[in-house]
């Protein structure tokens, strides 16, 4: 065993210029860049899709609690019902939940200086927790509630802001759709706020004002809201936190995750994972073609020396291992050195942003990083035990080398 890995370690680390180092060289670099692409390909793919998904949650929550409503869509306005501090209170004393906000939407249409554009209105009261949304506060400042009225004002996103020509402090008129053949009904508000998610199906479609312009709006009671949306800590269990909060609701009250909500959006997240197994897949299987070709050059350039330790009497086993311990000191260095390039490259792209995205399309302006050490540490040791294993099969030619013809070789 030990001659085996001292022979391998002298052809490896051998630095004369013959061929078989020149081939070393080249196994040992694809090997990195493999390894390097596999780190890249996973953290960025993890950075997209939390990225995505912190900014959903965030501007809607991740569970919705509402009046049952057949075939209900992300745009339908919700039937009312009386708020309930009981169910508040249950949900809160649930694992993992954290915030509970009462909320309605109605639809309307703004009206800038010149342009129209509809528009969901999300209705929120004075209890609304703001910080999931400060994040993407572009401008401005939250709605100033009062208990005398209706606040009369409104948060745009900057999509609208600019279709429309307003800025903060501009005020607008905004017509609310009745419904049954009613006019819409203007109210005159102000702009105290302007945000961005650069998720279209937010920019494009939702405000937010104070819940109690919807009320009296609809001739709602004092106290009612269209739902409750719950943010939860941890996003992973959002289904196992929607199952324990269902024995606090009224049969009356339908809950429903932000997955059920915008399915199109997490079928789309769902869709980089397969992406992201087809780039690991393809870097393994490059890494392990180039090494299959590196030691079978490094065998045929052996030949004699296969000849000679044979002729010696060193079993075919033992011949078998010198190229499989000089195979795994070439994997290791390809690790090595991948790992440097791609947490490397990782870490300055999570501190610079120098890799840019078109916000329209991808939802950031730049590629989002996340990554986490065991999954460095599950790349590495997948590459070496698959090229490992493979290997053992040109490692085999040794055994069809015979001394006579392996020293006449030349």
């Amino acid at each position: 065993m030990r001659l085996s890995s001292f022979i391998a370690k002298r052809i490896a680390f051998n630095r004369s210029g013959s061929f078989s180092r020149f081939i070393i060289n080249i196994a040992v670099i694809a090997t990195a860049i493999s390894v390097a692409v596999m780190i890249l390909a996973i953290a960025l793919v993890n950075g997209f899709q939390i990225t995505i998904q912190q900014k959903i949650f965030s501007f809607w929550g991740h569970m919705h609690i509402n009046q049952y409503q057949p075939n209900a869509g992300p745009l339908t306005e919700q039937i009312p019902f009386d708020s309930d501090t009981s169910i508040v209170r249950y949900l809160k004393n649930v694992s993992g939940i954290n915030t509970v906000n009462a909320y309605a939407t109605k639809s309307a249409i703004i009206k800038g200086e010149k342009d129209l554009s509809g528009v969901i209105f999300k209705g929120v009261d004075s209890h609304y927790n703001w910080t999931h949304l400060q994040q993407f506060m572009q401008s401005g400042n939250i709605i100033h509630f009062n208990d005398s009225s209706y606040a009369p004002e409104i948060i745009i996103s900057t999509t609208m802001a600019k279709e429309l020509r307003l800025k903060v402090n501009d005020p607008l008129i905004i017509y609310f759709i009745q419904g049954a053949g009613l006019p819409p009904r203007a109210r005159k508000l102000r702009v105290t706020g302007i945000y961005k998610t650069a998720v279209e199906e937010y920019d494009k479609t939702y405000v937010i004002g104070d819940l109690e312009l919807i009320r009296k709006l609809n001739n709602w009671p004092a106290g009612s809201i269209g739902g409750y949306e719950v943010f939860i800590d941890d996003y992973h269990k959002m289904d196992q936190t929607a199952e324990a909060s269902l024995n606090g609701i009224p049969d009356k009250l339908f809950l429903r995750t932000i997955r059920d909500i915008y399915p199109n959006i997490f079928d789309w997240l769902a869709l980089q994972n397969q992406s992201e197994a087809i780039i690991l897949i393809i870097m393994t299987i490059v890494a392990v073609i180039n090494m299959i070709t590196a030691i079978l050059i490094l065998i045929l350039e052996r030949t004699n020396m296969v000849g000679i330790l044979k002729a010696l009497g060193m079993r075919n086993s033992r011949i078998q291992q010198i190229f499989i311990y000089q195979a795994a000191y070439i994997v290791l260095a390809g690790l090595i050195i991948g790992d440097i390039l791609g947490v490397g490259l990782a870490i300055l792209q999570k501190t610079t942003g120098f890799i840019k995205l078109d916000e329209e399309s991808y939802y950031m302006s730049a590629a989002a990083i996340d990554l986490h050490w065991y999954q460095v540490l599950l790349i590495n040791m997948g590459t070496f035990a698959v090229c490992l294993l493979i290997l053992t099969i040109p490692a085999m030619v040794t055994r069809k080398i015979t001394p006579v013809k392996a020293l006449q070789f030349k």
